[in-house]
Protein backbone atom coordinates (compact mmCIF):
# COMPACT_ATOMS: atom_id res chain seq x y z
CA UNK A 1 0.00 0.00 0.00
CA UNK A 2 2.97 2.33 0.56
CA UNK A 3 4.03 1.76 -3.02
CA UNK A 4 0.50 2.33 -4.26
CA UNK A 5 0.15 5.46 -2.16
CA UNK A 6 3.34 6.93 -3.56
CA UNK A 7 2.41 6.05 -7.14
CA UNK A 8 -1.19 7.22 -7.12
CA UNK A 9 -0.91 10.16 -4.76
CA UNK A 10 -1.94 13.34 -6.55
CA UNK A 11 -3.16 11.52 -9.67
CA UNK A 12 -6.28 12.99 -11.26
CA UNK A 13 -8.92 10.27 -11.51
CA UNK A 14 -12.46 10.10 -12.89
CA UNK A 15 -14.55 7.12 -11.79
CA UNK A 16 -17.86 6.87 -13.65
CA UNK A 17 -20.78 5.08 -12.07
CA UNK A 18 -19.42 5.69 -8.59
CA UNK A 19 -22.62 6.33 -6.64
CA UNK A 20 -22.61 2.82 -5.20
CA UNK A 21 -21.19 -0.67 -5.46
CA UNK A 22 -17.87 -1.24 -7.20
CA UNK A 23 -17.55 2.35 -8.41
CA UNK A 24 -18.02 3.81 -4.93
CA UNK A 25 -15.49 1.36 -3.47
CA UNK A 26 -12.94 2.17 -6.19
CA UNK A 27 -13.41 5.93 -5.82
CA UNK A 28 -13.03 5.66 -2.04
CA UNK A 29 -9.82 3.65 -2.44
CA UNK A 30 -8.27 6.18 -4.81
CA UNK A 31 -9.13 8.99 -2.40
CA UNK A 32 -7.64 7.09 0.55
CA UNK A 33 -4.35 6.86 -1.36
CA UNK A 34 -4.23 10.60 -1.91
CA UNK A 35 -5.49 10.77 -5.48
CA UNK A 36 -7.60 13.70 -6.62
CA UNK A 37 -10.91 12.14 -7.59
CA UNK A 38 -14.07 13.01 -9.53
CA UNK A 39 -17.00 10.76 -8.67
CA UNK A 40 -19.74 10.47 -11.27
CA UNK A 41 -23.40 9.83 -10.54
CA UNK A 42 -26.28 9.61 -12.97
CA UNK A 43 -28.55 12.08 -11.22
CA UNK A 44 -31.49 9.69 -11.70
CA UNK A 45 -33.40 9.29 -8.46
CA UNK A 46 -32.19 9.09 -4.88
CA UNK A 47 -29.42 6.63 -5.74
CA UNK A 48 -27.94 8.73 -8.50
CA UNK A 49 -25.97 11.93 -8.22
CA UNK A 50 -27.11 12.53 -4.62
CA UNK A 51 -25.20 9.43 -3.51
CA UNK A 52 -22.07 10.42 -5.44
CA UNK A 53 -22.24 13.94 -4.03
CA UNK A 54 -22.67 12.66 -0.48
CA UNK A 55 -19.73 10.30 -0.88
CA UNK A 56 -17.60 13.10 -2.33
CA UNK A 57 -18.53 15.34 0.59
CA UNK A 58 -17.69 12.63 3.13
CA UNK A 59 -14.33 11.90 1.53
CA UNK A 60 -13.50 15.60 1.23
CA UNK A 61 -14.13 16.00 4.96
CA UNK A 62 -11.11 13.77 5.50
CA UNK A 63 -8.89 16.24 3.69
CA UNK A 64 -8.98 14.59 0.25
CA UNK A 65 -9.73 16.53 -2.93
CA UNK A 66 -12.91 14.88 -4.24
CA UNK A 67 -15.55 16.28 -6.59
CA UNK A 68 -18.92 15.05 -7.79
CA UNK A 69 -19.98 15.27 -11.45
CA UNK A 70 -23.34 14.44 -12.91
CA UNK A 71 -24.62 12.90 -16.11
CA UNK A 72 -27.19 10.41 -17.39
CA UNK A 73 -24.90 8.20 -19.45
CA UNK A 74 -27.73 7.06 -21.71
CA UNK A 75 -27.14 10.45 -23.38
CA UNK A 76 -23.76 10.86 -25.13
CA UNK A 77 -23.87 14.62 -24.55
CA UNK A 78 -24.16 14.01 -20.81
CA UNK A 79 -21.10 11.73 -20.97
CA UNK A 80 -19.11 14.49 -22.64
CA UNK A 81 -20.30 17.06 -20.09
CA UNK A 82 -19.36 14.82 -17.15
CA UNK A 83 -15.86 14.20 -18.52
CA UNK A 84 -15.41 17.91 -19.22
CA UNK A 85 -16.56 18.79 -15.68
CA UNK A 86 -14.11 16.30 -14.18
CA UNK A 87 -11.20 17.57 -16.27
CA UNK A 88 -12.00 21.14 -15.34
CA UNK A 89 -12.36 20.40 -11.62
CA UNK A 90 -9.19 18.31 -11.46
CA UNK A 91 -7.11 20.47 -13.79
CA UNK A 92 -6.51 17.55 -16.15
CA UNK A 93 -6.83 13.79 -16.10
CA UNK A 94 -4.42 10.90 -15.53
CA UNK A 95 -6.76 7.94 -15.01
CA UNK A 96 -10.21 7.18 -16.40
CA UNK A 97 -12.23 4.36 -14.84
CA UNK A 98 -15.26 3.51 -16.99
CA UNK A 99 -17.58 1.80 -14.53
CA UNK A 100 -21.01 3.23 -15.39
CA UNK A 101 -23.51 0.67 -16.66
CA UNK A 102 -26.14 -1.85 -15.67
CA UNK A 103 -28.26 -4.64 -17.07
CA UNK A 104 -31.39 -2.44 -17.21
CA UNK A 105 -33.52 -5.61 -17.00
CA UNK A 106 -33.64 -9.32 -17.71
CA UNK A 107 -35.45 -9.54 -21.04
CA UNK A 108 -35.80 -12.61 -23.22
CA UNK A 109 -35.15 -12.35 -26.96
CA UNK A 110 -38.83 -12.41 -27.92
CA UNK A 111 -39.45 -9.40 -25.66
CA UNK A 112 -36.44 -7.25 -26.62
CA UNK A 113 -37.76 -4.01 -28.07
CA UNK A 114 -35.83 -1.30 -29.89
CA UNK A 115 -36.04 1.08 -26.94
CA UNK A 116 -34.58 -1.51 -24.56
CA UNK A 117 -31.85 -2.36 -27.05
CA UNK A 118 -30.93 1.31 -27.45
CA UNK A 119 -30.85 1.92 -23.70
CA UNK A 120 -28.55 -1.00 -22.91
CA UNK A 121 -26.20 -0.20 -25.78
CA UNK A 122 -26.12 3.53 -25.00
CA UNK A 123 -25.41 2.98 -21.31
CA UNK A 124 -22.96 0.07 -21.42
CA UNK A 125 -21.29 0.44 -24.79
CA UNK A 126 -21.65 3.88 -26.34
CA UNK A 127 -20.89 5.69 -23.07
CA UNK A 128 -17.50 3.95 -22.79
CA UNK A 129 -16.52 4.94 -26.33
CA UNK A 130 -17.68 8.53 -25.82
CA UNK A 131 -15.95 8.86 -22.42
CA UNK A 132 -12.66 7.56 -23.82
CA UNK A 133 -12.89 9.84 -26.85
CA UNK A 134 -13.70 12.89 -24.74
CA UNK A 135 -10.98 12.15 -22.17
CA UNK A 136 -8.28 11.47 -24.76
CA UNK A 137 -6.94 15.04 -25.12
CA UNK A 138 -6.56 15.36 -21.34
CA UNK A 139 -4.90 11.97 -21.05
CA UNK A 140 -2.50 12.84 -23.86
CA UNK A 141 -1.74 16.18 -22.22
CA UNK A 142 -0.76 14.38 -19.02
CA UNK A 143 2.01 12.60 -20.91
CA UNK A 144 0.43 9.19 -20.57
CA UNK A 145 -2.09 7.60 -18.28
CA UNK A 146 -4.46 4.72 -17.79
CA UNK A 147 -7.96 3.73 -18.82
CA UNK A 148 -9.57 0.93 -16.84
CA UNK A 149 -12.90 -0.38 -18.12
CA UNK A 150 -15.40 -2.51 -16.21
CA UNK A 151 -16.65 -5.54 -18.11
CA UNK A 152 -18.23 -8.70 -16.67
CA UNK A 153 -17.80 -12.43 -16.41
CA UNK A 154 -20.83 -12.62 -18.68
CA UNK A 155 -18.75 -11.13 -21.51
CA UNK A 156 -17.14 -14.58 -21.76
CA UNK A 157 -19.87 -16.89 -20.47
CA UNK A 158 -22.81 -15.18 -22.18
CA UNK A 159 -24.55 -14.65 -18.86
CA UNK A 160 -27.77 -16.20 -17.67
CA UNK A 161 -31.18 -16.07 -19.40
CA UNK A 162 -32.43 -12.57 -20.10
CA UNK A 163 -29.02 -10.90 -20.07
CA UNK A 164 -28.02 -11.38 -23.70
CA UNK A 165 -27.74 -7.71 -24.67
CA UNK A 166 -25.98 -6.73 -21.46
CA UNK A 167 -23.51 -9.61 -21.87
CA UNK A 168 -22.89 -8.72 -25.50
CA UNK A 169 -22.33 -5.05 -24.61
CA UNK A 170 -19.68 -6.10 -22.08
CA UNK A 171 -18.05 -8.36 -24.68
CA UNK A 172 -17.83 -5.30 -26.94
CA UNK A 173 -16.05 -3.36 -24.19
CA UNK A 174 -13.57 -6.24 -23.72
CA UNK A 175 -12.67 -6.17 -27.41
CA UNK A 176 -12.68 -2.37 -27.48
CA UNK A 177 -10.23 -2.42 -24.56
CA UNK A 178 -7.74 -4.58 -26.45
CA UNK A 179 -8.08 -2.58 -29.66
CA UNK A 180 -7.70 0.74 -27.89
CA UNK A 181 -4.65 -0.53 -25.99
CA UNK A 182 -2.79 -1.02 -29.27
CA UNK A 183 -4.02 2.28 -30.70
CA UNK A 184 -3.06 4.40 -27.69
CA UNK A 185 0.21 2.70 -26.80
CA UNK A 186 2.25 5.31 -28.72
CA UNK A 187 0.66 7.94 -26.44
CA UNK A 188 1.79 5.96 -23.37
CA UNK A 189 -1.85 5.44 -22.41
CA UNK A 190 -2.45 1.93 -21.10
CA UNK A 191 -5.93 0.44 -21.52
CA UNK A 192 -7.08 -2.56 -19.48
CA UNK A 193 -10.28 -3.92 -17.97
CA UNK A 194 -11.54 -5.55 -14.81
CA UNK A 195 -14.10 -8.33 -15.21
CA UNK A 196 -16.05 -8.92 -11.99
CA UNK A 197 -17.84 -12.19 -11.40
CA UNK A 198 -20.98 -12.37 -9.28
CA UNK A 199 -20.50 -9.48 -6.86
CA UNK A 200 -22.92 -9.00 -3.97
CA UNK A 201 -24.06 -5.45 -4.69
CA UNK A 202 -27.48 -3.99 -5.41
CA UNK A 203 -26.95 -4.93 -9.08
CA UNK A 204 -27.74 -8.55 -8.23
CA UNK A 205 -30.32 -7.56 -5.65
CA UNK A 206 -32.20 -6.02 -8.57
CA UNK A 207 -31.58 -8.62 -11.26
CA UNK A 208 -31.07 -11.95 -9.45
CA UNK A 209 -33.19 -13.83 -6.94
CA UNK A 210 -31.83 -14.94 -3.55
CA UNK A 211 -32.16 -18.55 -4.71
CA UNK A 212 -30.13 -17.88 -7.86
CA UNK A 213 -27.41 -16.12 -5.87
CA UNK A 214 -27.22 -18.94 -3.33
CA UNK A 215 -26.87 -21.51 -6.10
CA UNK A 216 -24.15 -19.42 -7.76
CA UNK A 217 -22.22 -19.04 -4.49
CA UNK A 218 -22.30 -22.80 -3.99
CA UNK A 219 -20.52 -23.29 -7.34
CA UNK A 220 -17.75 -20.74 -6.71
CA UNK A 221 -14.49 -22.42 -5.61
CA UNK A 222 -13.85 -19.78 -2.92
CA UNK A 223 -17.30 -20.54 -1.54
CA UNK A 224 -18.92 -17.10 -1.57
CA UNK A 225 -20.05 -14.22 -3.71
CA UNK A 226 -17.63 -11.36 -4.20
CA UNK A 227 -17.83 -7.93 -2.62
CA UNK A 228 -17.17 -4.53 -4.15
CA UNK A 229 -14.02 -4.32 -2.03
CA UNK A 230 -12.78 -7.59 -3.55
CA UNK A 231 -12.58 -5.79 -6.90
CA UNK A 232 -10.74 -2.67 -5.77
CA UNK A 233 -7.21 -4.08 -5.91
CA UNK A 234 -7.45 -4.92 -9.60
CA UNK A 235 -8.43 -1.34 -10.48
CA UNK A 236 -5.62 0.14 -8.38
CA UNK A 237 -3.11 -2.30 -9.84
CA UNK A 238 -4.05 -1.51 -13.43
CA UNK A 239 -3.99 2.24 -12.70
CA UNK A 240 -0.52 2.13 -11.15
CA UNK A 241 2.37 2.79 -13.50
CA UNK A 242 4.75 1.38 -10.90
CA UNK A 243 2.90 -1.92 -10.61
CA UNK A 244 1.50 -2.45 -14.11
CA UNK A 245 3.44 -0.12 -16.38
CA UNK A 246 4.15 -2.95 -18.83
CA UNK A 247 0.57 -4.26 -18.86
CA UNK A 248 -1.94 -3.14 -21.46
CA UNK A 249 -4.78 -4.74 -23.41
CA UNK A 250 -5.57 -7.18 -20.60
CA UNK A 251 -8.79 -8.20 -18.88
CA UNK A 252 -8.38 -9.28 -15.24
CA UNK A 253 -11.03 -11.71 -14.03
CA UNK A 254 -12.10 -11.16 -10.39
CA UNK A 255 -14.54 -13.95 -9.61
CA UNK A 256 -13.33 -16.28 -6.85
CA UNK A 257 -12.58 -19.02 -9.39
CA UNK A 258 -16.06 -18.92 -10.92
CA UNK A 259 -14.32 -18.65 -14.31
CA UNK A 260 -10.69 -19.68 -14.61
CA UNK A 261 -9.36 -18.08 -17.80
Amino acid sequence: MTLLGEDLRGKRVLVTGSSRGIGAAVGTAFASLGARVALHGSGNGAGGNDAAAKLALALSAGGTEVYAVRGDFRDPRAVESAVDAAVQALGGLDILVNNAGTMVGRVSLDRIGDDFLDEVIDLNLRSVVVACRRALPALRASGGGAIVNTVSISARTGGSPGSSIYSASKAFVSTFTRSLAAELAPDRIRVNAVSPGTIDTDFHQRYSSPEKLAATAARIPLGRLGTAEDCVGAYLFLSSEALSGYITGQVIEVNGGQLMA
